[in-house]
C-alpha cells in the first residue's frame, strides 16, 4: 500500500476507535498495491443528473465513486484514474447524448445512471460500443440479456419482493392496503414485485384487491401537488399504505399525507427515506415509515464502518444506499481493472467482471449472479430517533434475493 493510502487509512482508524487495520489497509482490488507496477492513467465515464429532481441522487452517486477513489490515491486497478462527468438529462436521448461524449473522451468503462427510463435509452449504444457499464442506481426488470451492461444496486422489483411477505404476516385478515406510486416503469417494476410476494407463494391477496393509485402530480399551490391522490387512497380506509416516492417527490409525498390527516403505517422502498428526505420533513410526519433496502447507514460490518465513518467526514451526512452501490462499482472497477492486466481494454476489463467473485461491501458481501446484477441481503428498516436525529435505524434482514 502506498503511504499516502497508508496514512489515510490510519485516519480512518484512529477516528472510527477500531484495530482493524488489516481491513482497512487492504490491497486496491486483488493484488499487492506497493507491489504492482504503475499502470497507465485511465478514464472513467459517470453518467449522472445534474439538474432536476433526481440531482441529488446524482450528486450521491457521484459522491460515492470519488470516496472510492479518494480513498486509493485516484487509482483503479493500478491506474491513474481521471474521472469524466455527463448530464443524463431525464431521456433516452439525453442519455445516449451523454454516452457518446463520454465515449468519444475515451472512457475504458462507465458507471452511474440514476433514472431506469435513461437506462432502458442507452442499453443499445452501451452493447455495440462493448464498453462495460456498471450501473450504480437504475435497474429495470426489462435489462435483460446484455453483455456490457452490469448494475452494483438491484432490480427494482427486488424491494417489494423483500417487503411483500414480512408485510403480508405481519397484517391480519381483512385489513386493507392503500397502493399509490407514480405511473412509470421504476414504480411498476416494484409494485409488480411487492403484489406477487405480498400473498403466499405468490397468489393474489384480497387485503390488496383494490386497483393501485397512480399519482397524476400537479403544480397546485400550497403544497397539494398529490392531494387529490392521496385523498383516494384515504377514502378506502385502509390500514396501511405502500407507496414508491424517492427524492424531491418523497418529500412532498410524506408531508401531504400526514396534512390529509393519515396516521397508520407506511410501508415502502427505502429510497421514500433516503438522502435528504428524513432532513426534509418534519419528525412527526416521518413516523410509523419502515422501509425495506439492501443497505442501512447502521450496519455493523468493517467495510461499512470504514465506509459510513469516511463519508460523513467527507459530507457531514450518513451515506446512502446511492452512494454506497457507486463506491462498489468503482470496487469491482478496481478488482476487474487489476485482473485486466497492464493495459487493459474496454473488453477485458468486462470479462474479468465475471471473475472477480465476492464484494466485500458495505451492505455485506455480495456477488454477481448470471443477469448481472448483485446477490445480496435485503434489510427492514424503522425510521425513528438516533440520538439527536430522525433516521433509517435497521430492525432486522428480510431476505437474501438475486
Amino acid at each position: 500500500m502506498s503511504q499516502m493510502n497508508r496514512r489515510r487509512a490510519l485516519q480512518l482508524l484512529a477516528a472510527l476507535g477500531t484495530t482493524g487495520l488489516t481491513a482497512a489497509c487492504g490491497t486496491d482490488g486483488d493484488g499487492d498495491a506497493a507491489s504492482a507496477p504503475a499502470g497507465e492513467p485511465i478514464k472513467i465515464g459517470l453518467i449522472a443528473p445534474q439538474s432536476g429532481g433526481y440531482k441529488a441522487i446524482g450528486e450521491e452517486i457521484t459522491d460515492g465513486f470519488q470516496l472510492y477513489l479518494d480513498l486509493h490515491d485516484q487509482r483503479l486497478g493500478g491506474h491513474p484514474v481521471t474521472l469524466l462527468t455527463a448530464d443524463e438529462g431525464d431521456s433516452a436521448e439525453t442519455g445516449t447524448a451523454a454516452v457518446e461524449s463520454l465515449l468519444r473522451q475515451g472512457a475504458l468503462a462507465l458507471t452511474g445512471v440514476v433514472n431506469s427510463i435513461v437506462m432502458a435509452g442507452i442499453r443499445d449504444t452501451v452493447e455495440k460500443a462493448r464498453v462495460p457499464l456498471i450501473g450504480s442506481n437504475a435497474s429495470p426488470q426489462s435489462l435483460q440479456s446484455v453483455v456490457y451492461i452490469w448494475r452494483a444496486s438491484y432490480v427494482l422489483n427486488e424491494p417489494g419482493r423483500a417487503l411483500g411477505p414480512y408485510l403480508a404476516r405481519k397484517l391480519p385478515t381483512g385489513s386493507k392496503v392503500a397502493i399509490i406510486a407514480p405511473d412509470n416503469a421504476a414504480s411498476r417494476d416494484v409494485i409488480d414485485g411487492f403484489k406477487g410476494w405480498f400473498g403466499t407463494a405468490g397468489s393474489s391477496d384480497p387485503r390488496i384487491s383494490d386497483a393501485v393509485i397512480w399519482t397524476n402530480p400537479t403544480d397546485s399551490p400550497g403544497g397539494t401537488t398529490y392531494a387529490a391522490d392521496i385523498r383516494k387512497a384515504l377514502n378506502r380506509n385502509p390500514d396501511a399504505i405502500f407507496c414508491d416516492f424517492a427524492g424531491s417527490a418523497a418529500a412532498q409525498f410524506v408531508r401531504q399525507l400526514y396534512r390529509e390527516g393519515y396516521r397508520g403505517p407506511i410501508y415502502a422502498p427505502g429510497f421514500l427515506t433516503e438522502g435528504t428526505v428524513l432532513s426534509d420533513v418534519q419528525e412527526a410526519e416521518s413516523r410509523n415509515i419502515v422501509t425495506a433496502l439492501n443497505y442501512s447507514a447502521d450496519l455493523n460490518n468493517t467495510a461499512n464502518r470504514i465506509f459510513a465513518s469516511a463519508y460523513r467526514k467527507h459530507h457531514n451526512v450518513s451515506p446512502t444506499t446511492y452512494a454506497m452501490a457507486s463506491y462498489d462499482a468503482a470496487q469491482v472497477l478496481d478488482k476487474a481493472i487489476r485482473l485486466a492486466g497492464s493495459n487493459p481494454s474496454s473488453q477485458q476489463v468486462n470479462l474479468a467482471l465475471g471473475k472477480i467473485g465476492q464484494v466485500d461491501s458495505p451492505r455485506g458481501a455480495w456477488q454477481f449472479n448470471q443477469p448481472r446484477t448483485p446477490q445480496q441481503k435485503w434489510y427492514l428498516r424503522r425510521v425513528q430517533r438516533d440520538g439527536r436525529l430522525v433516521s433509517n435505524v435497521l430492525i432486522n434482514e428480510l431476505a437474501t434475493l438475486g
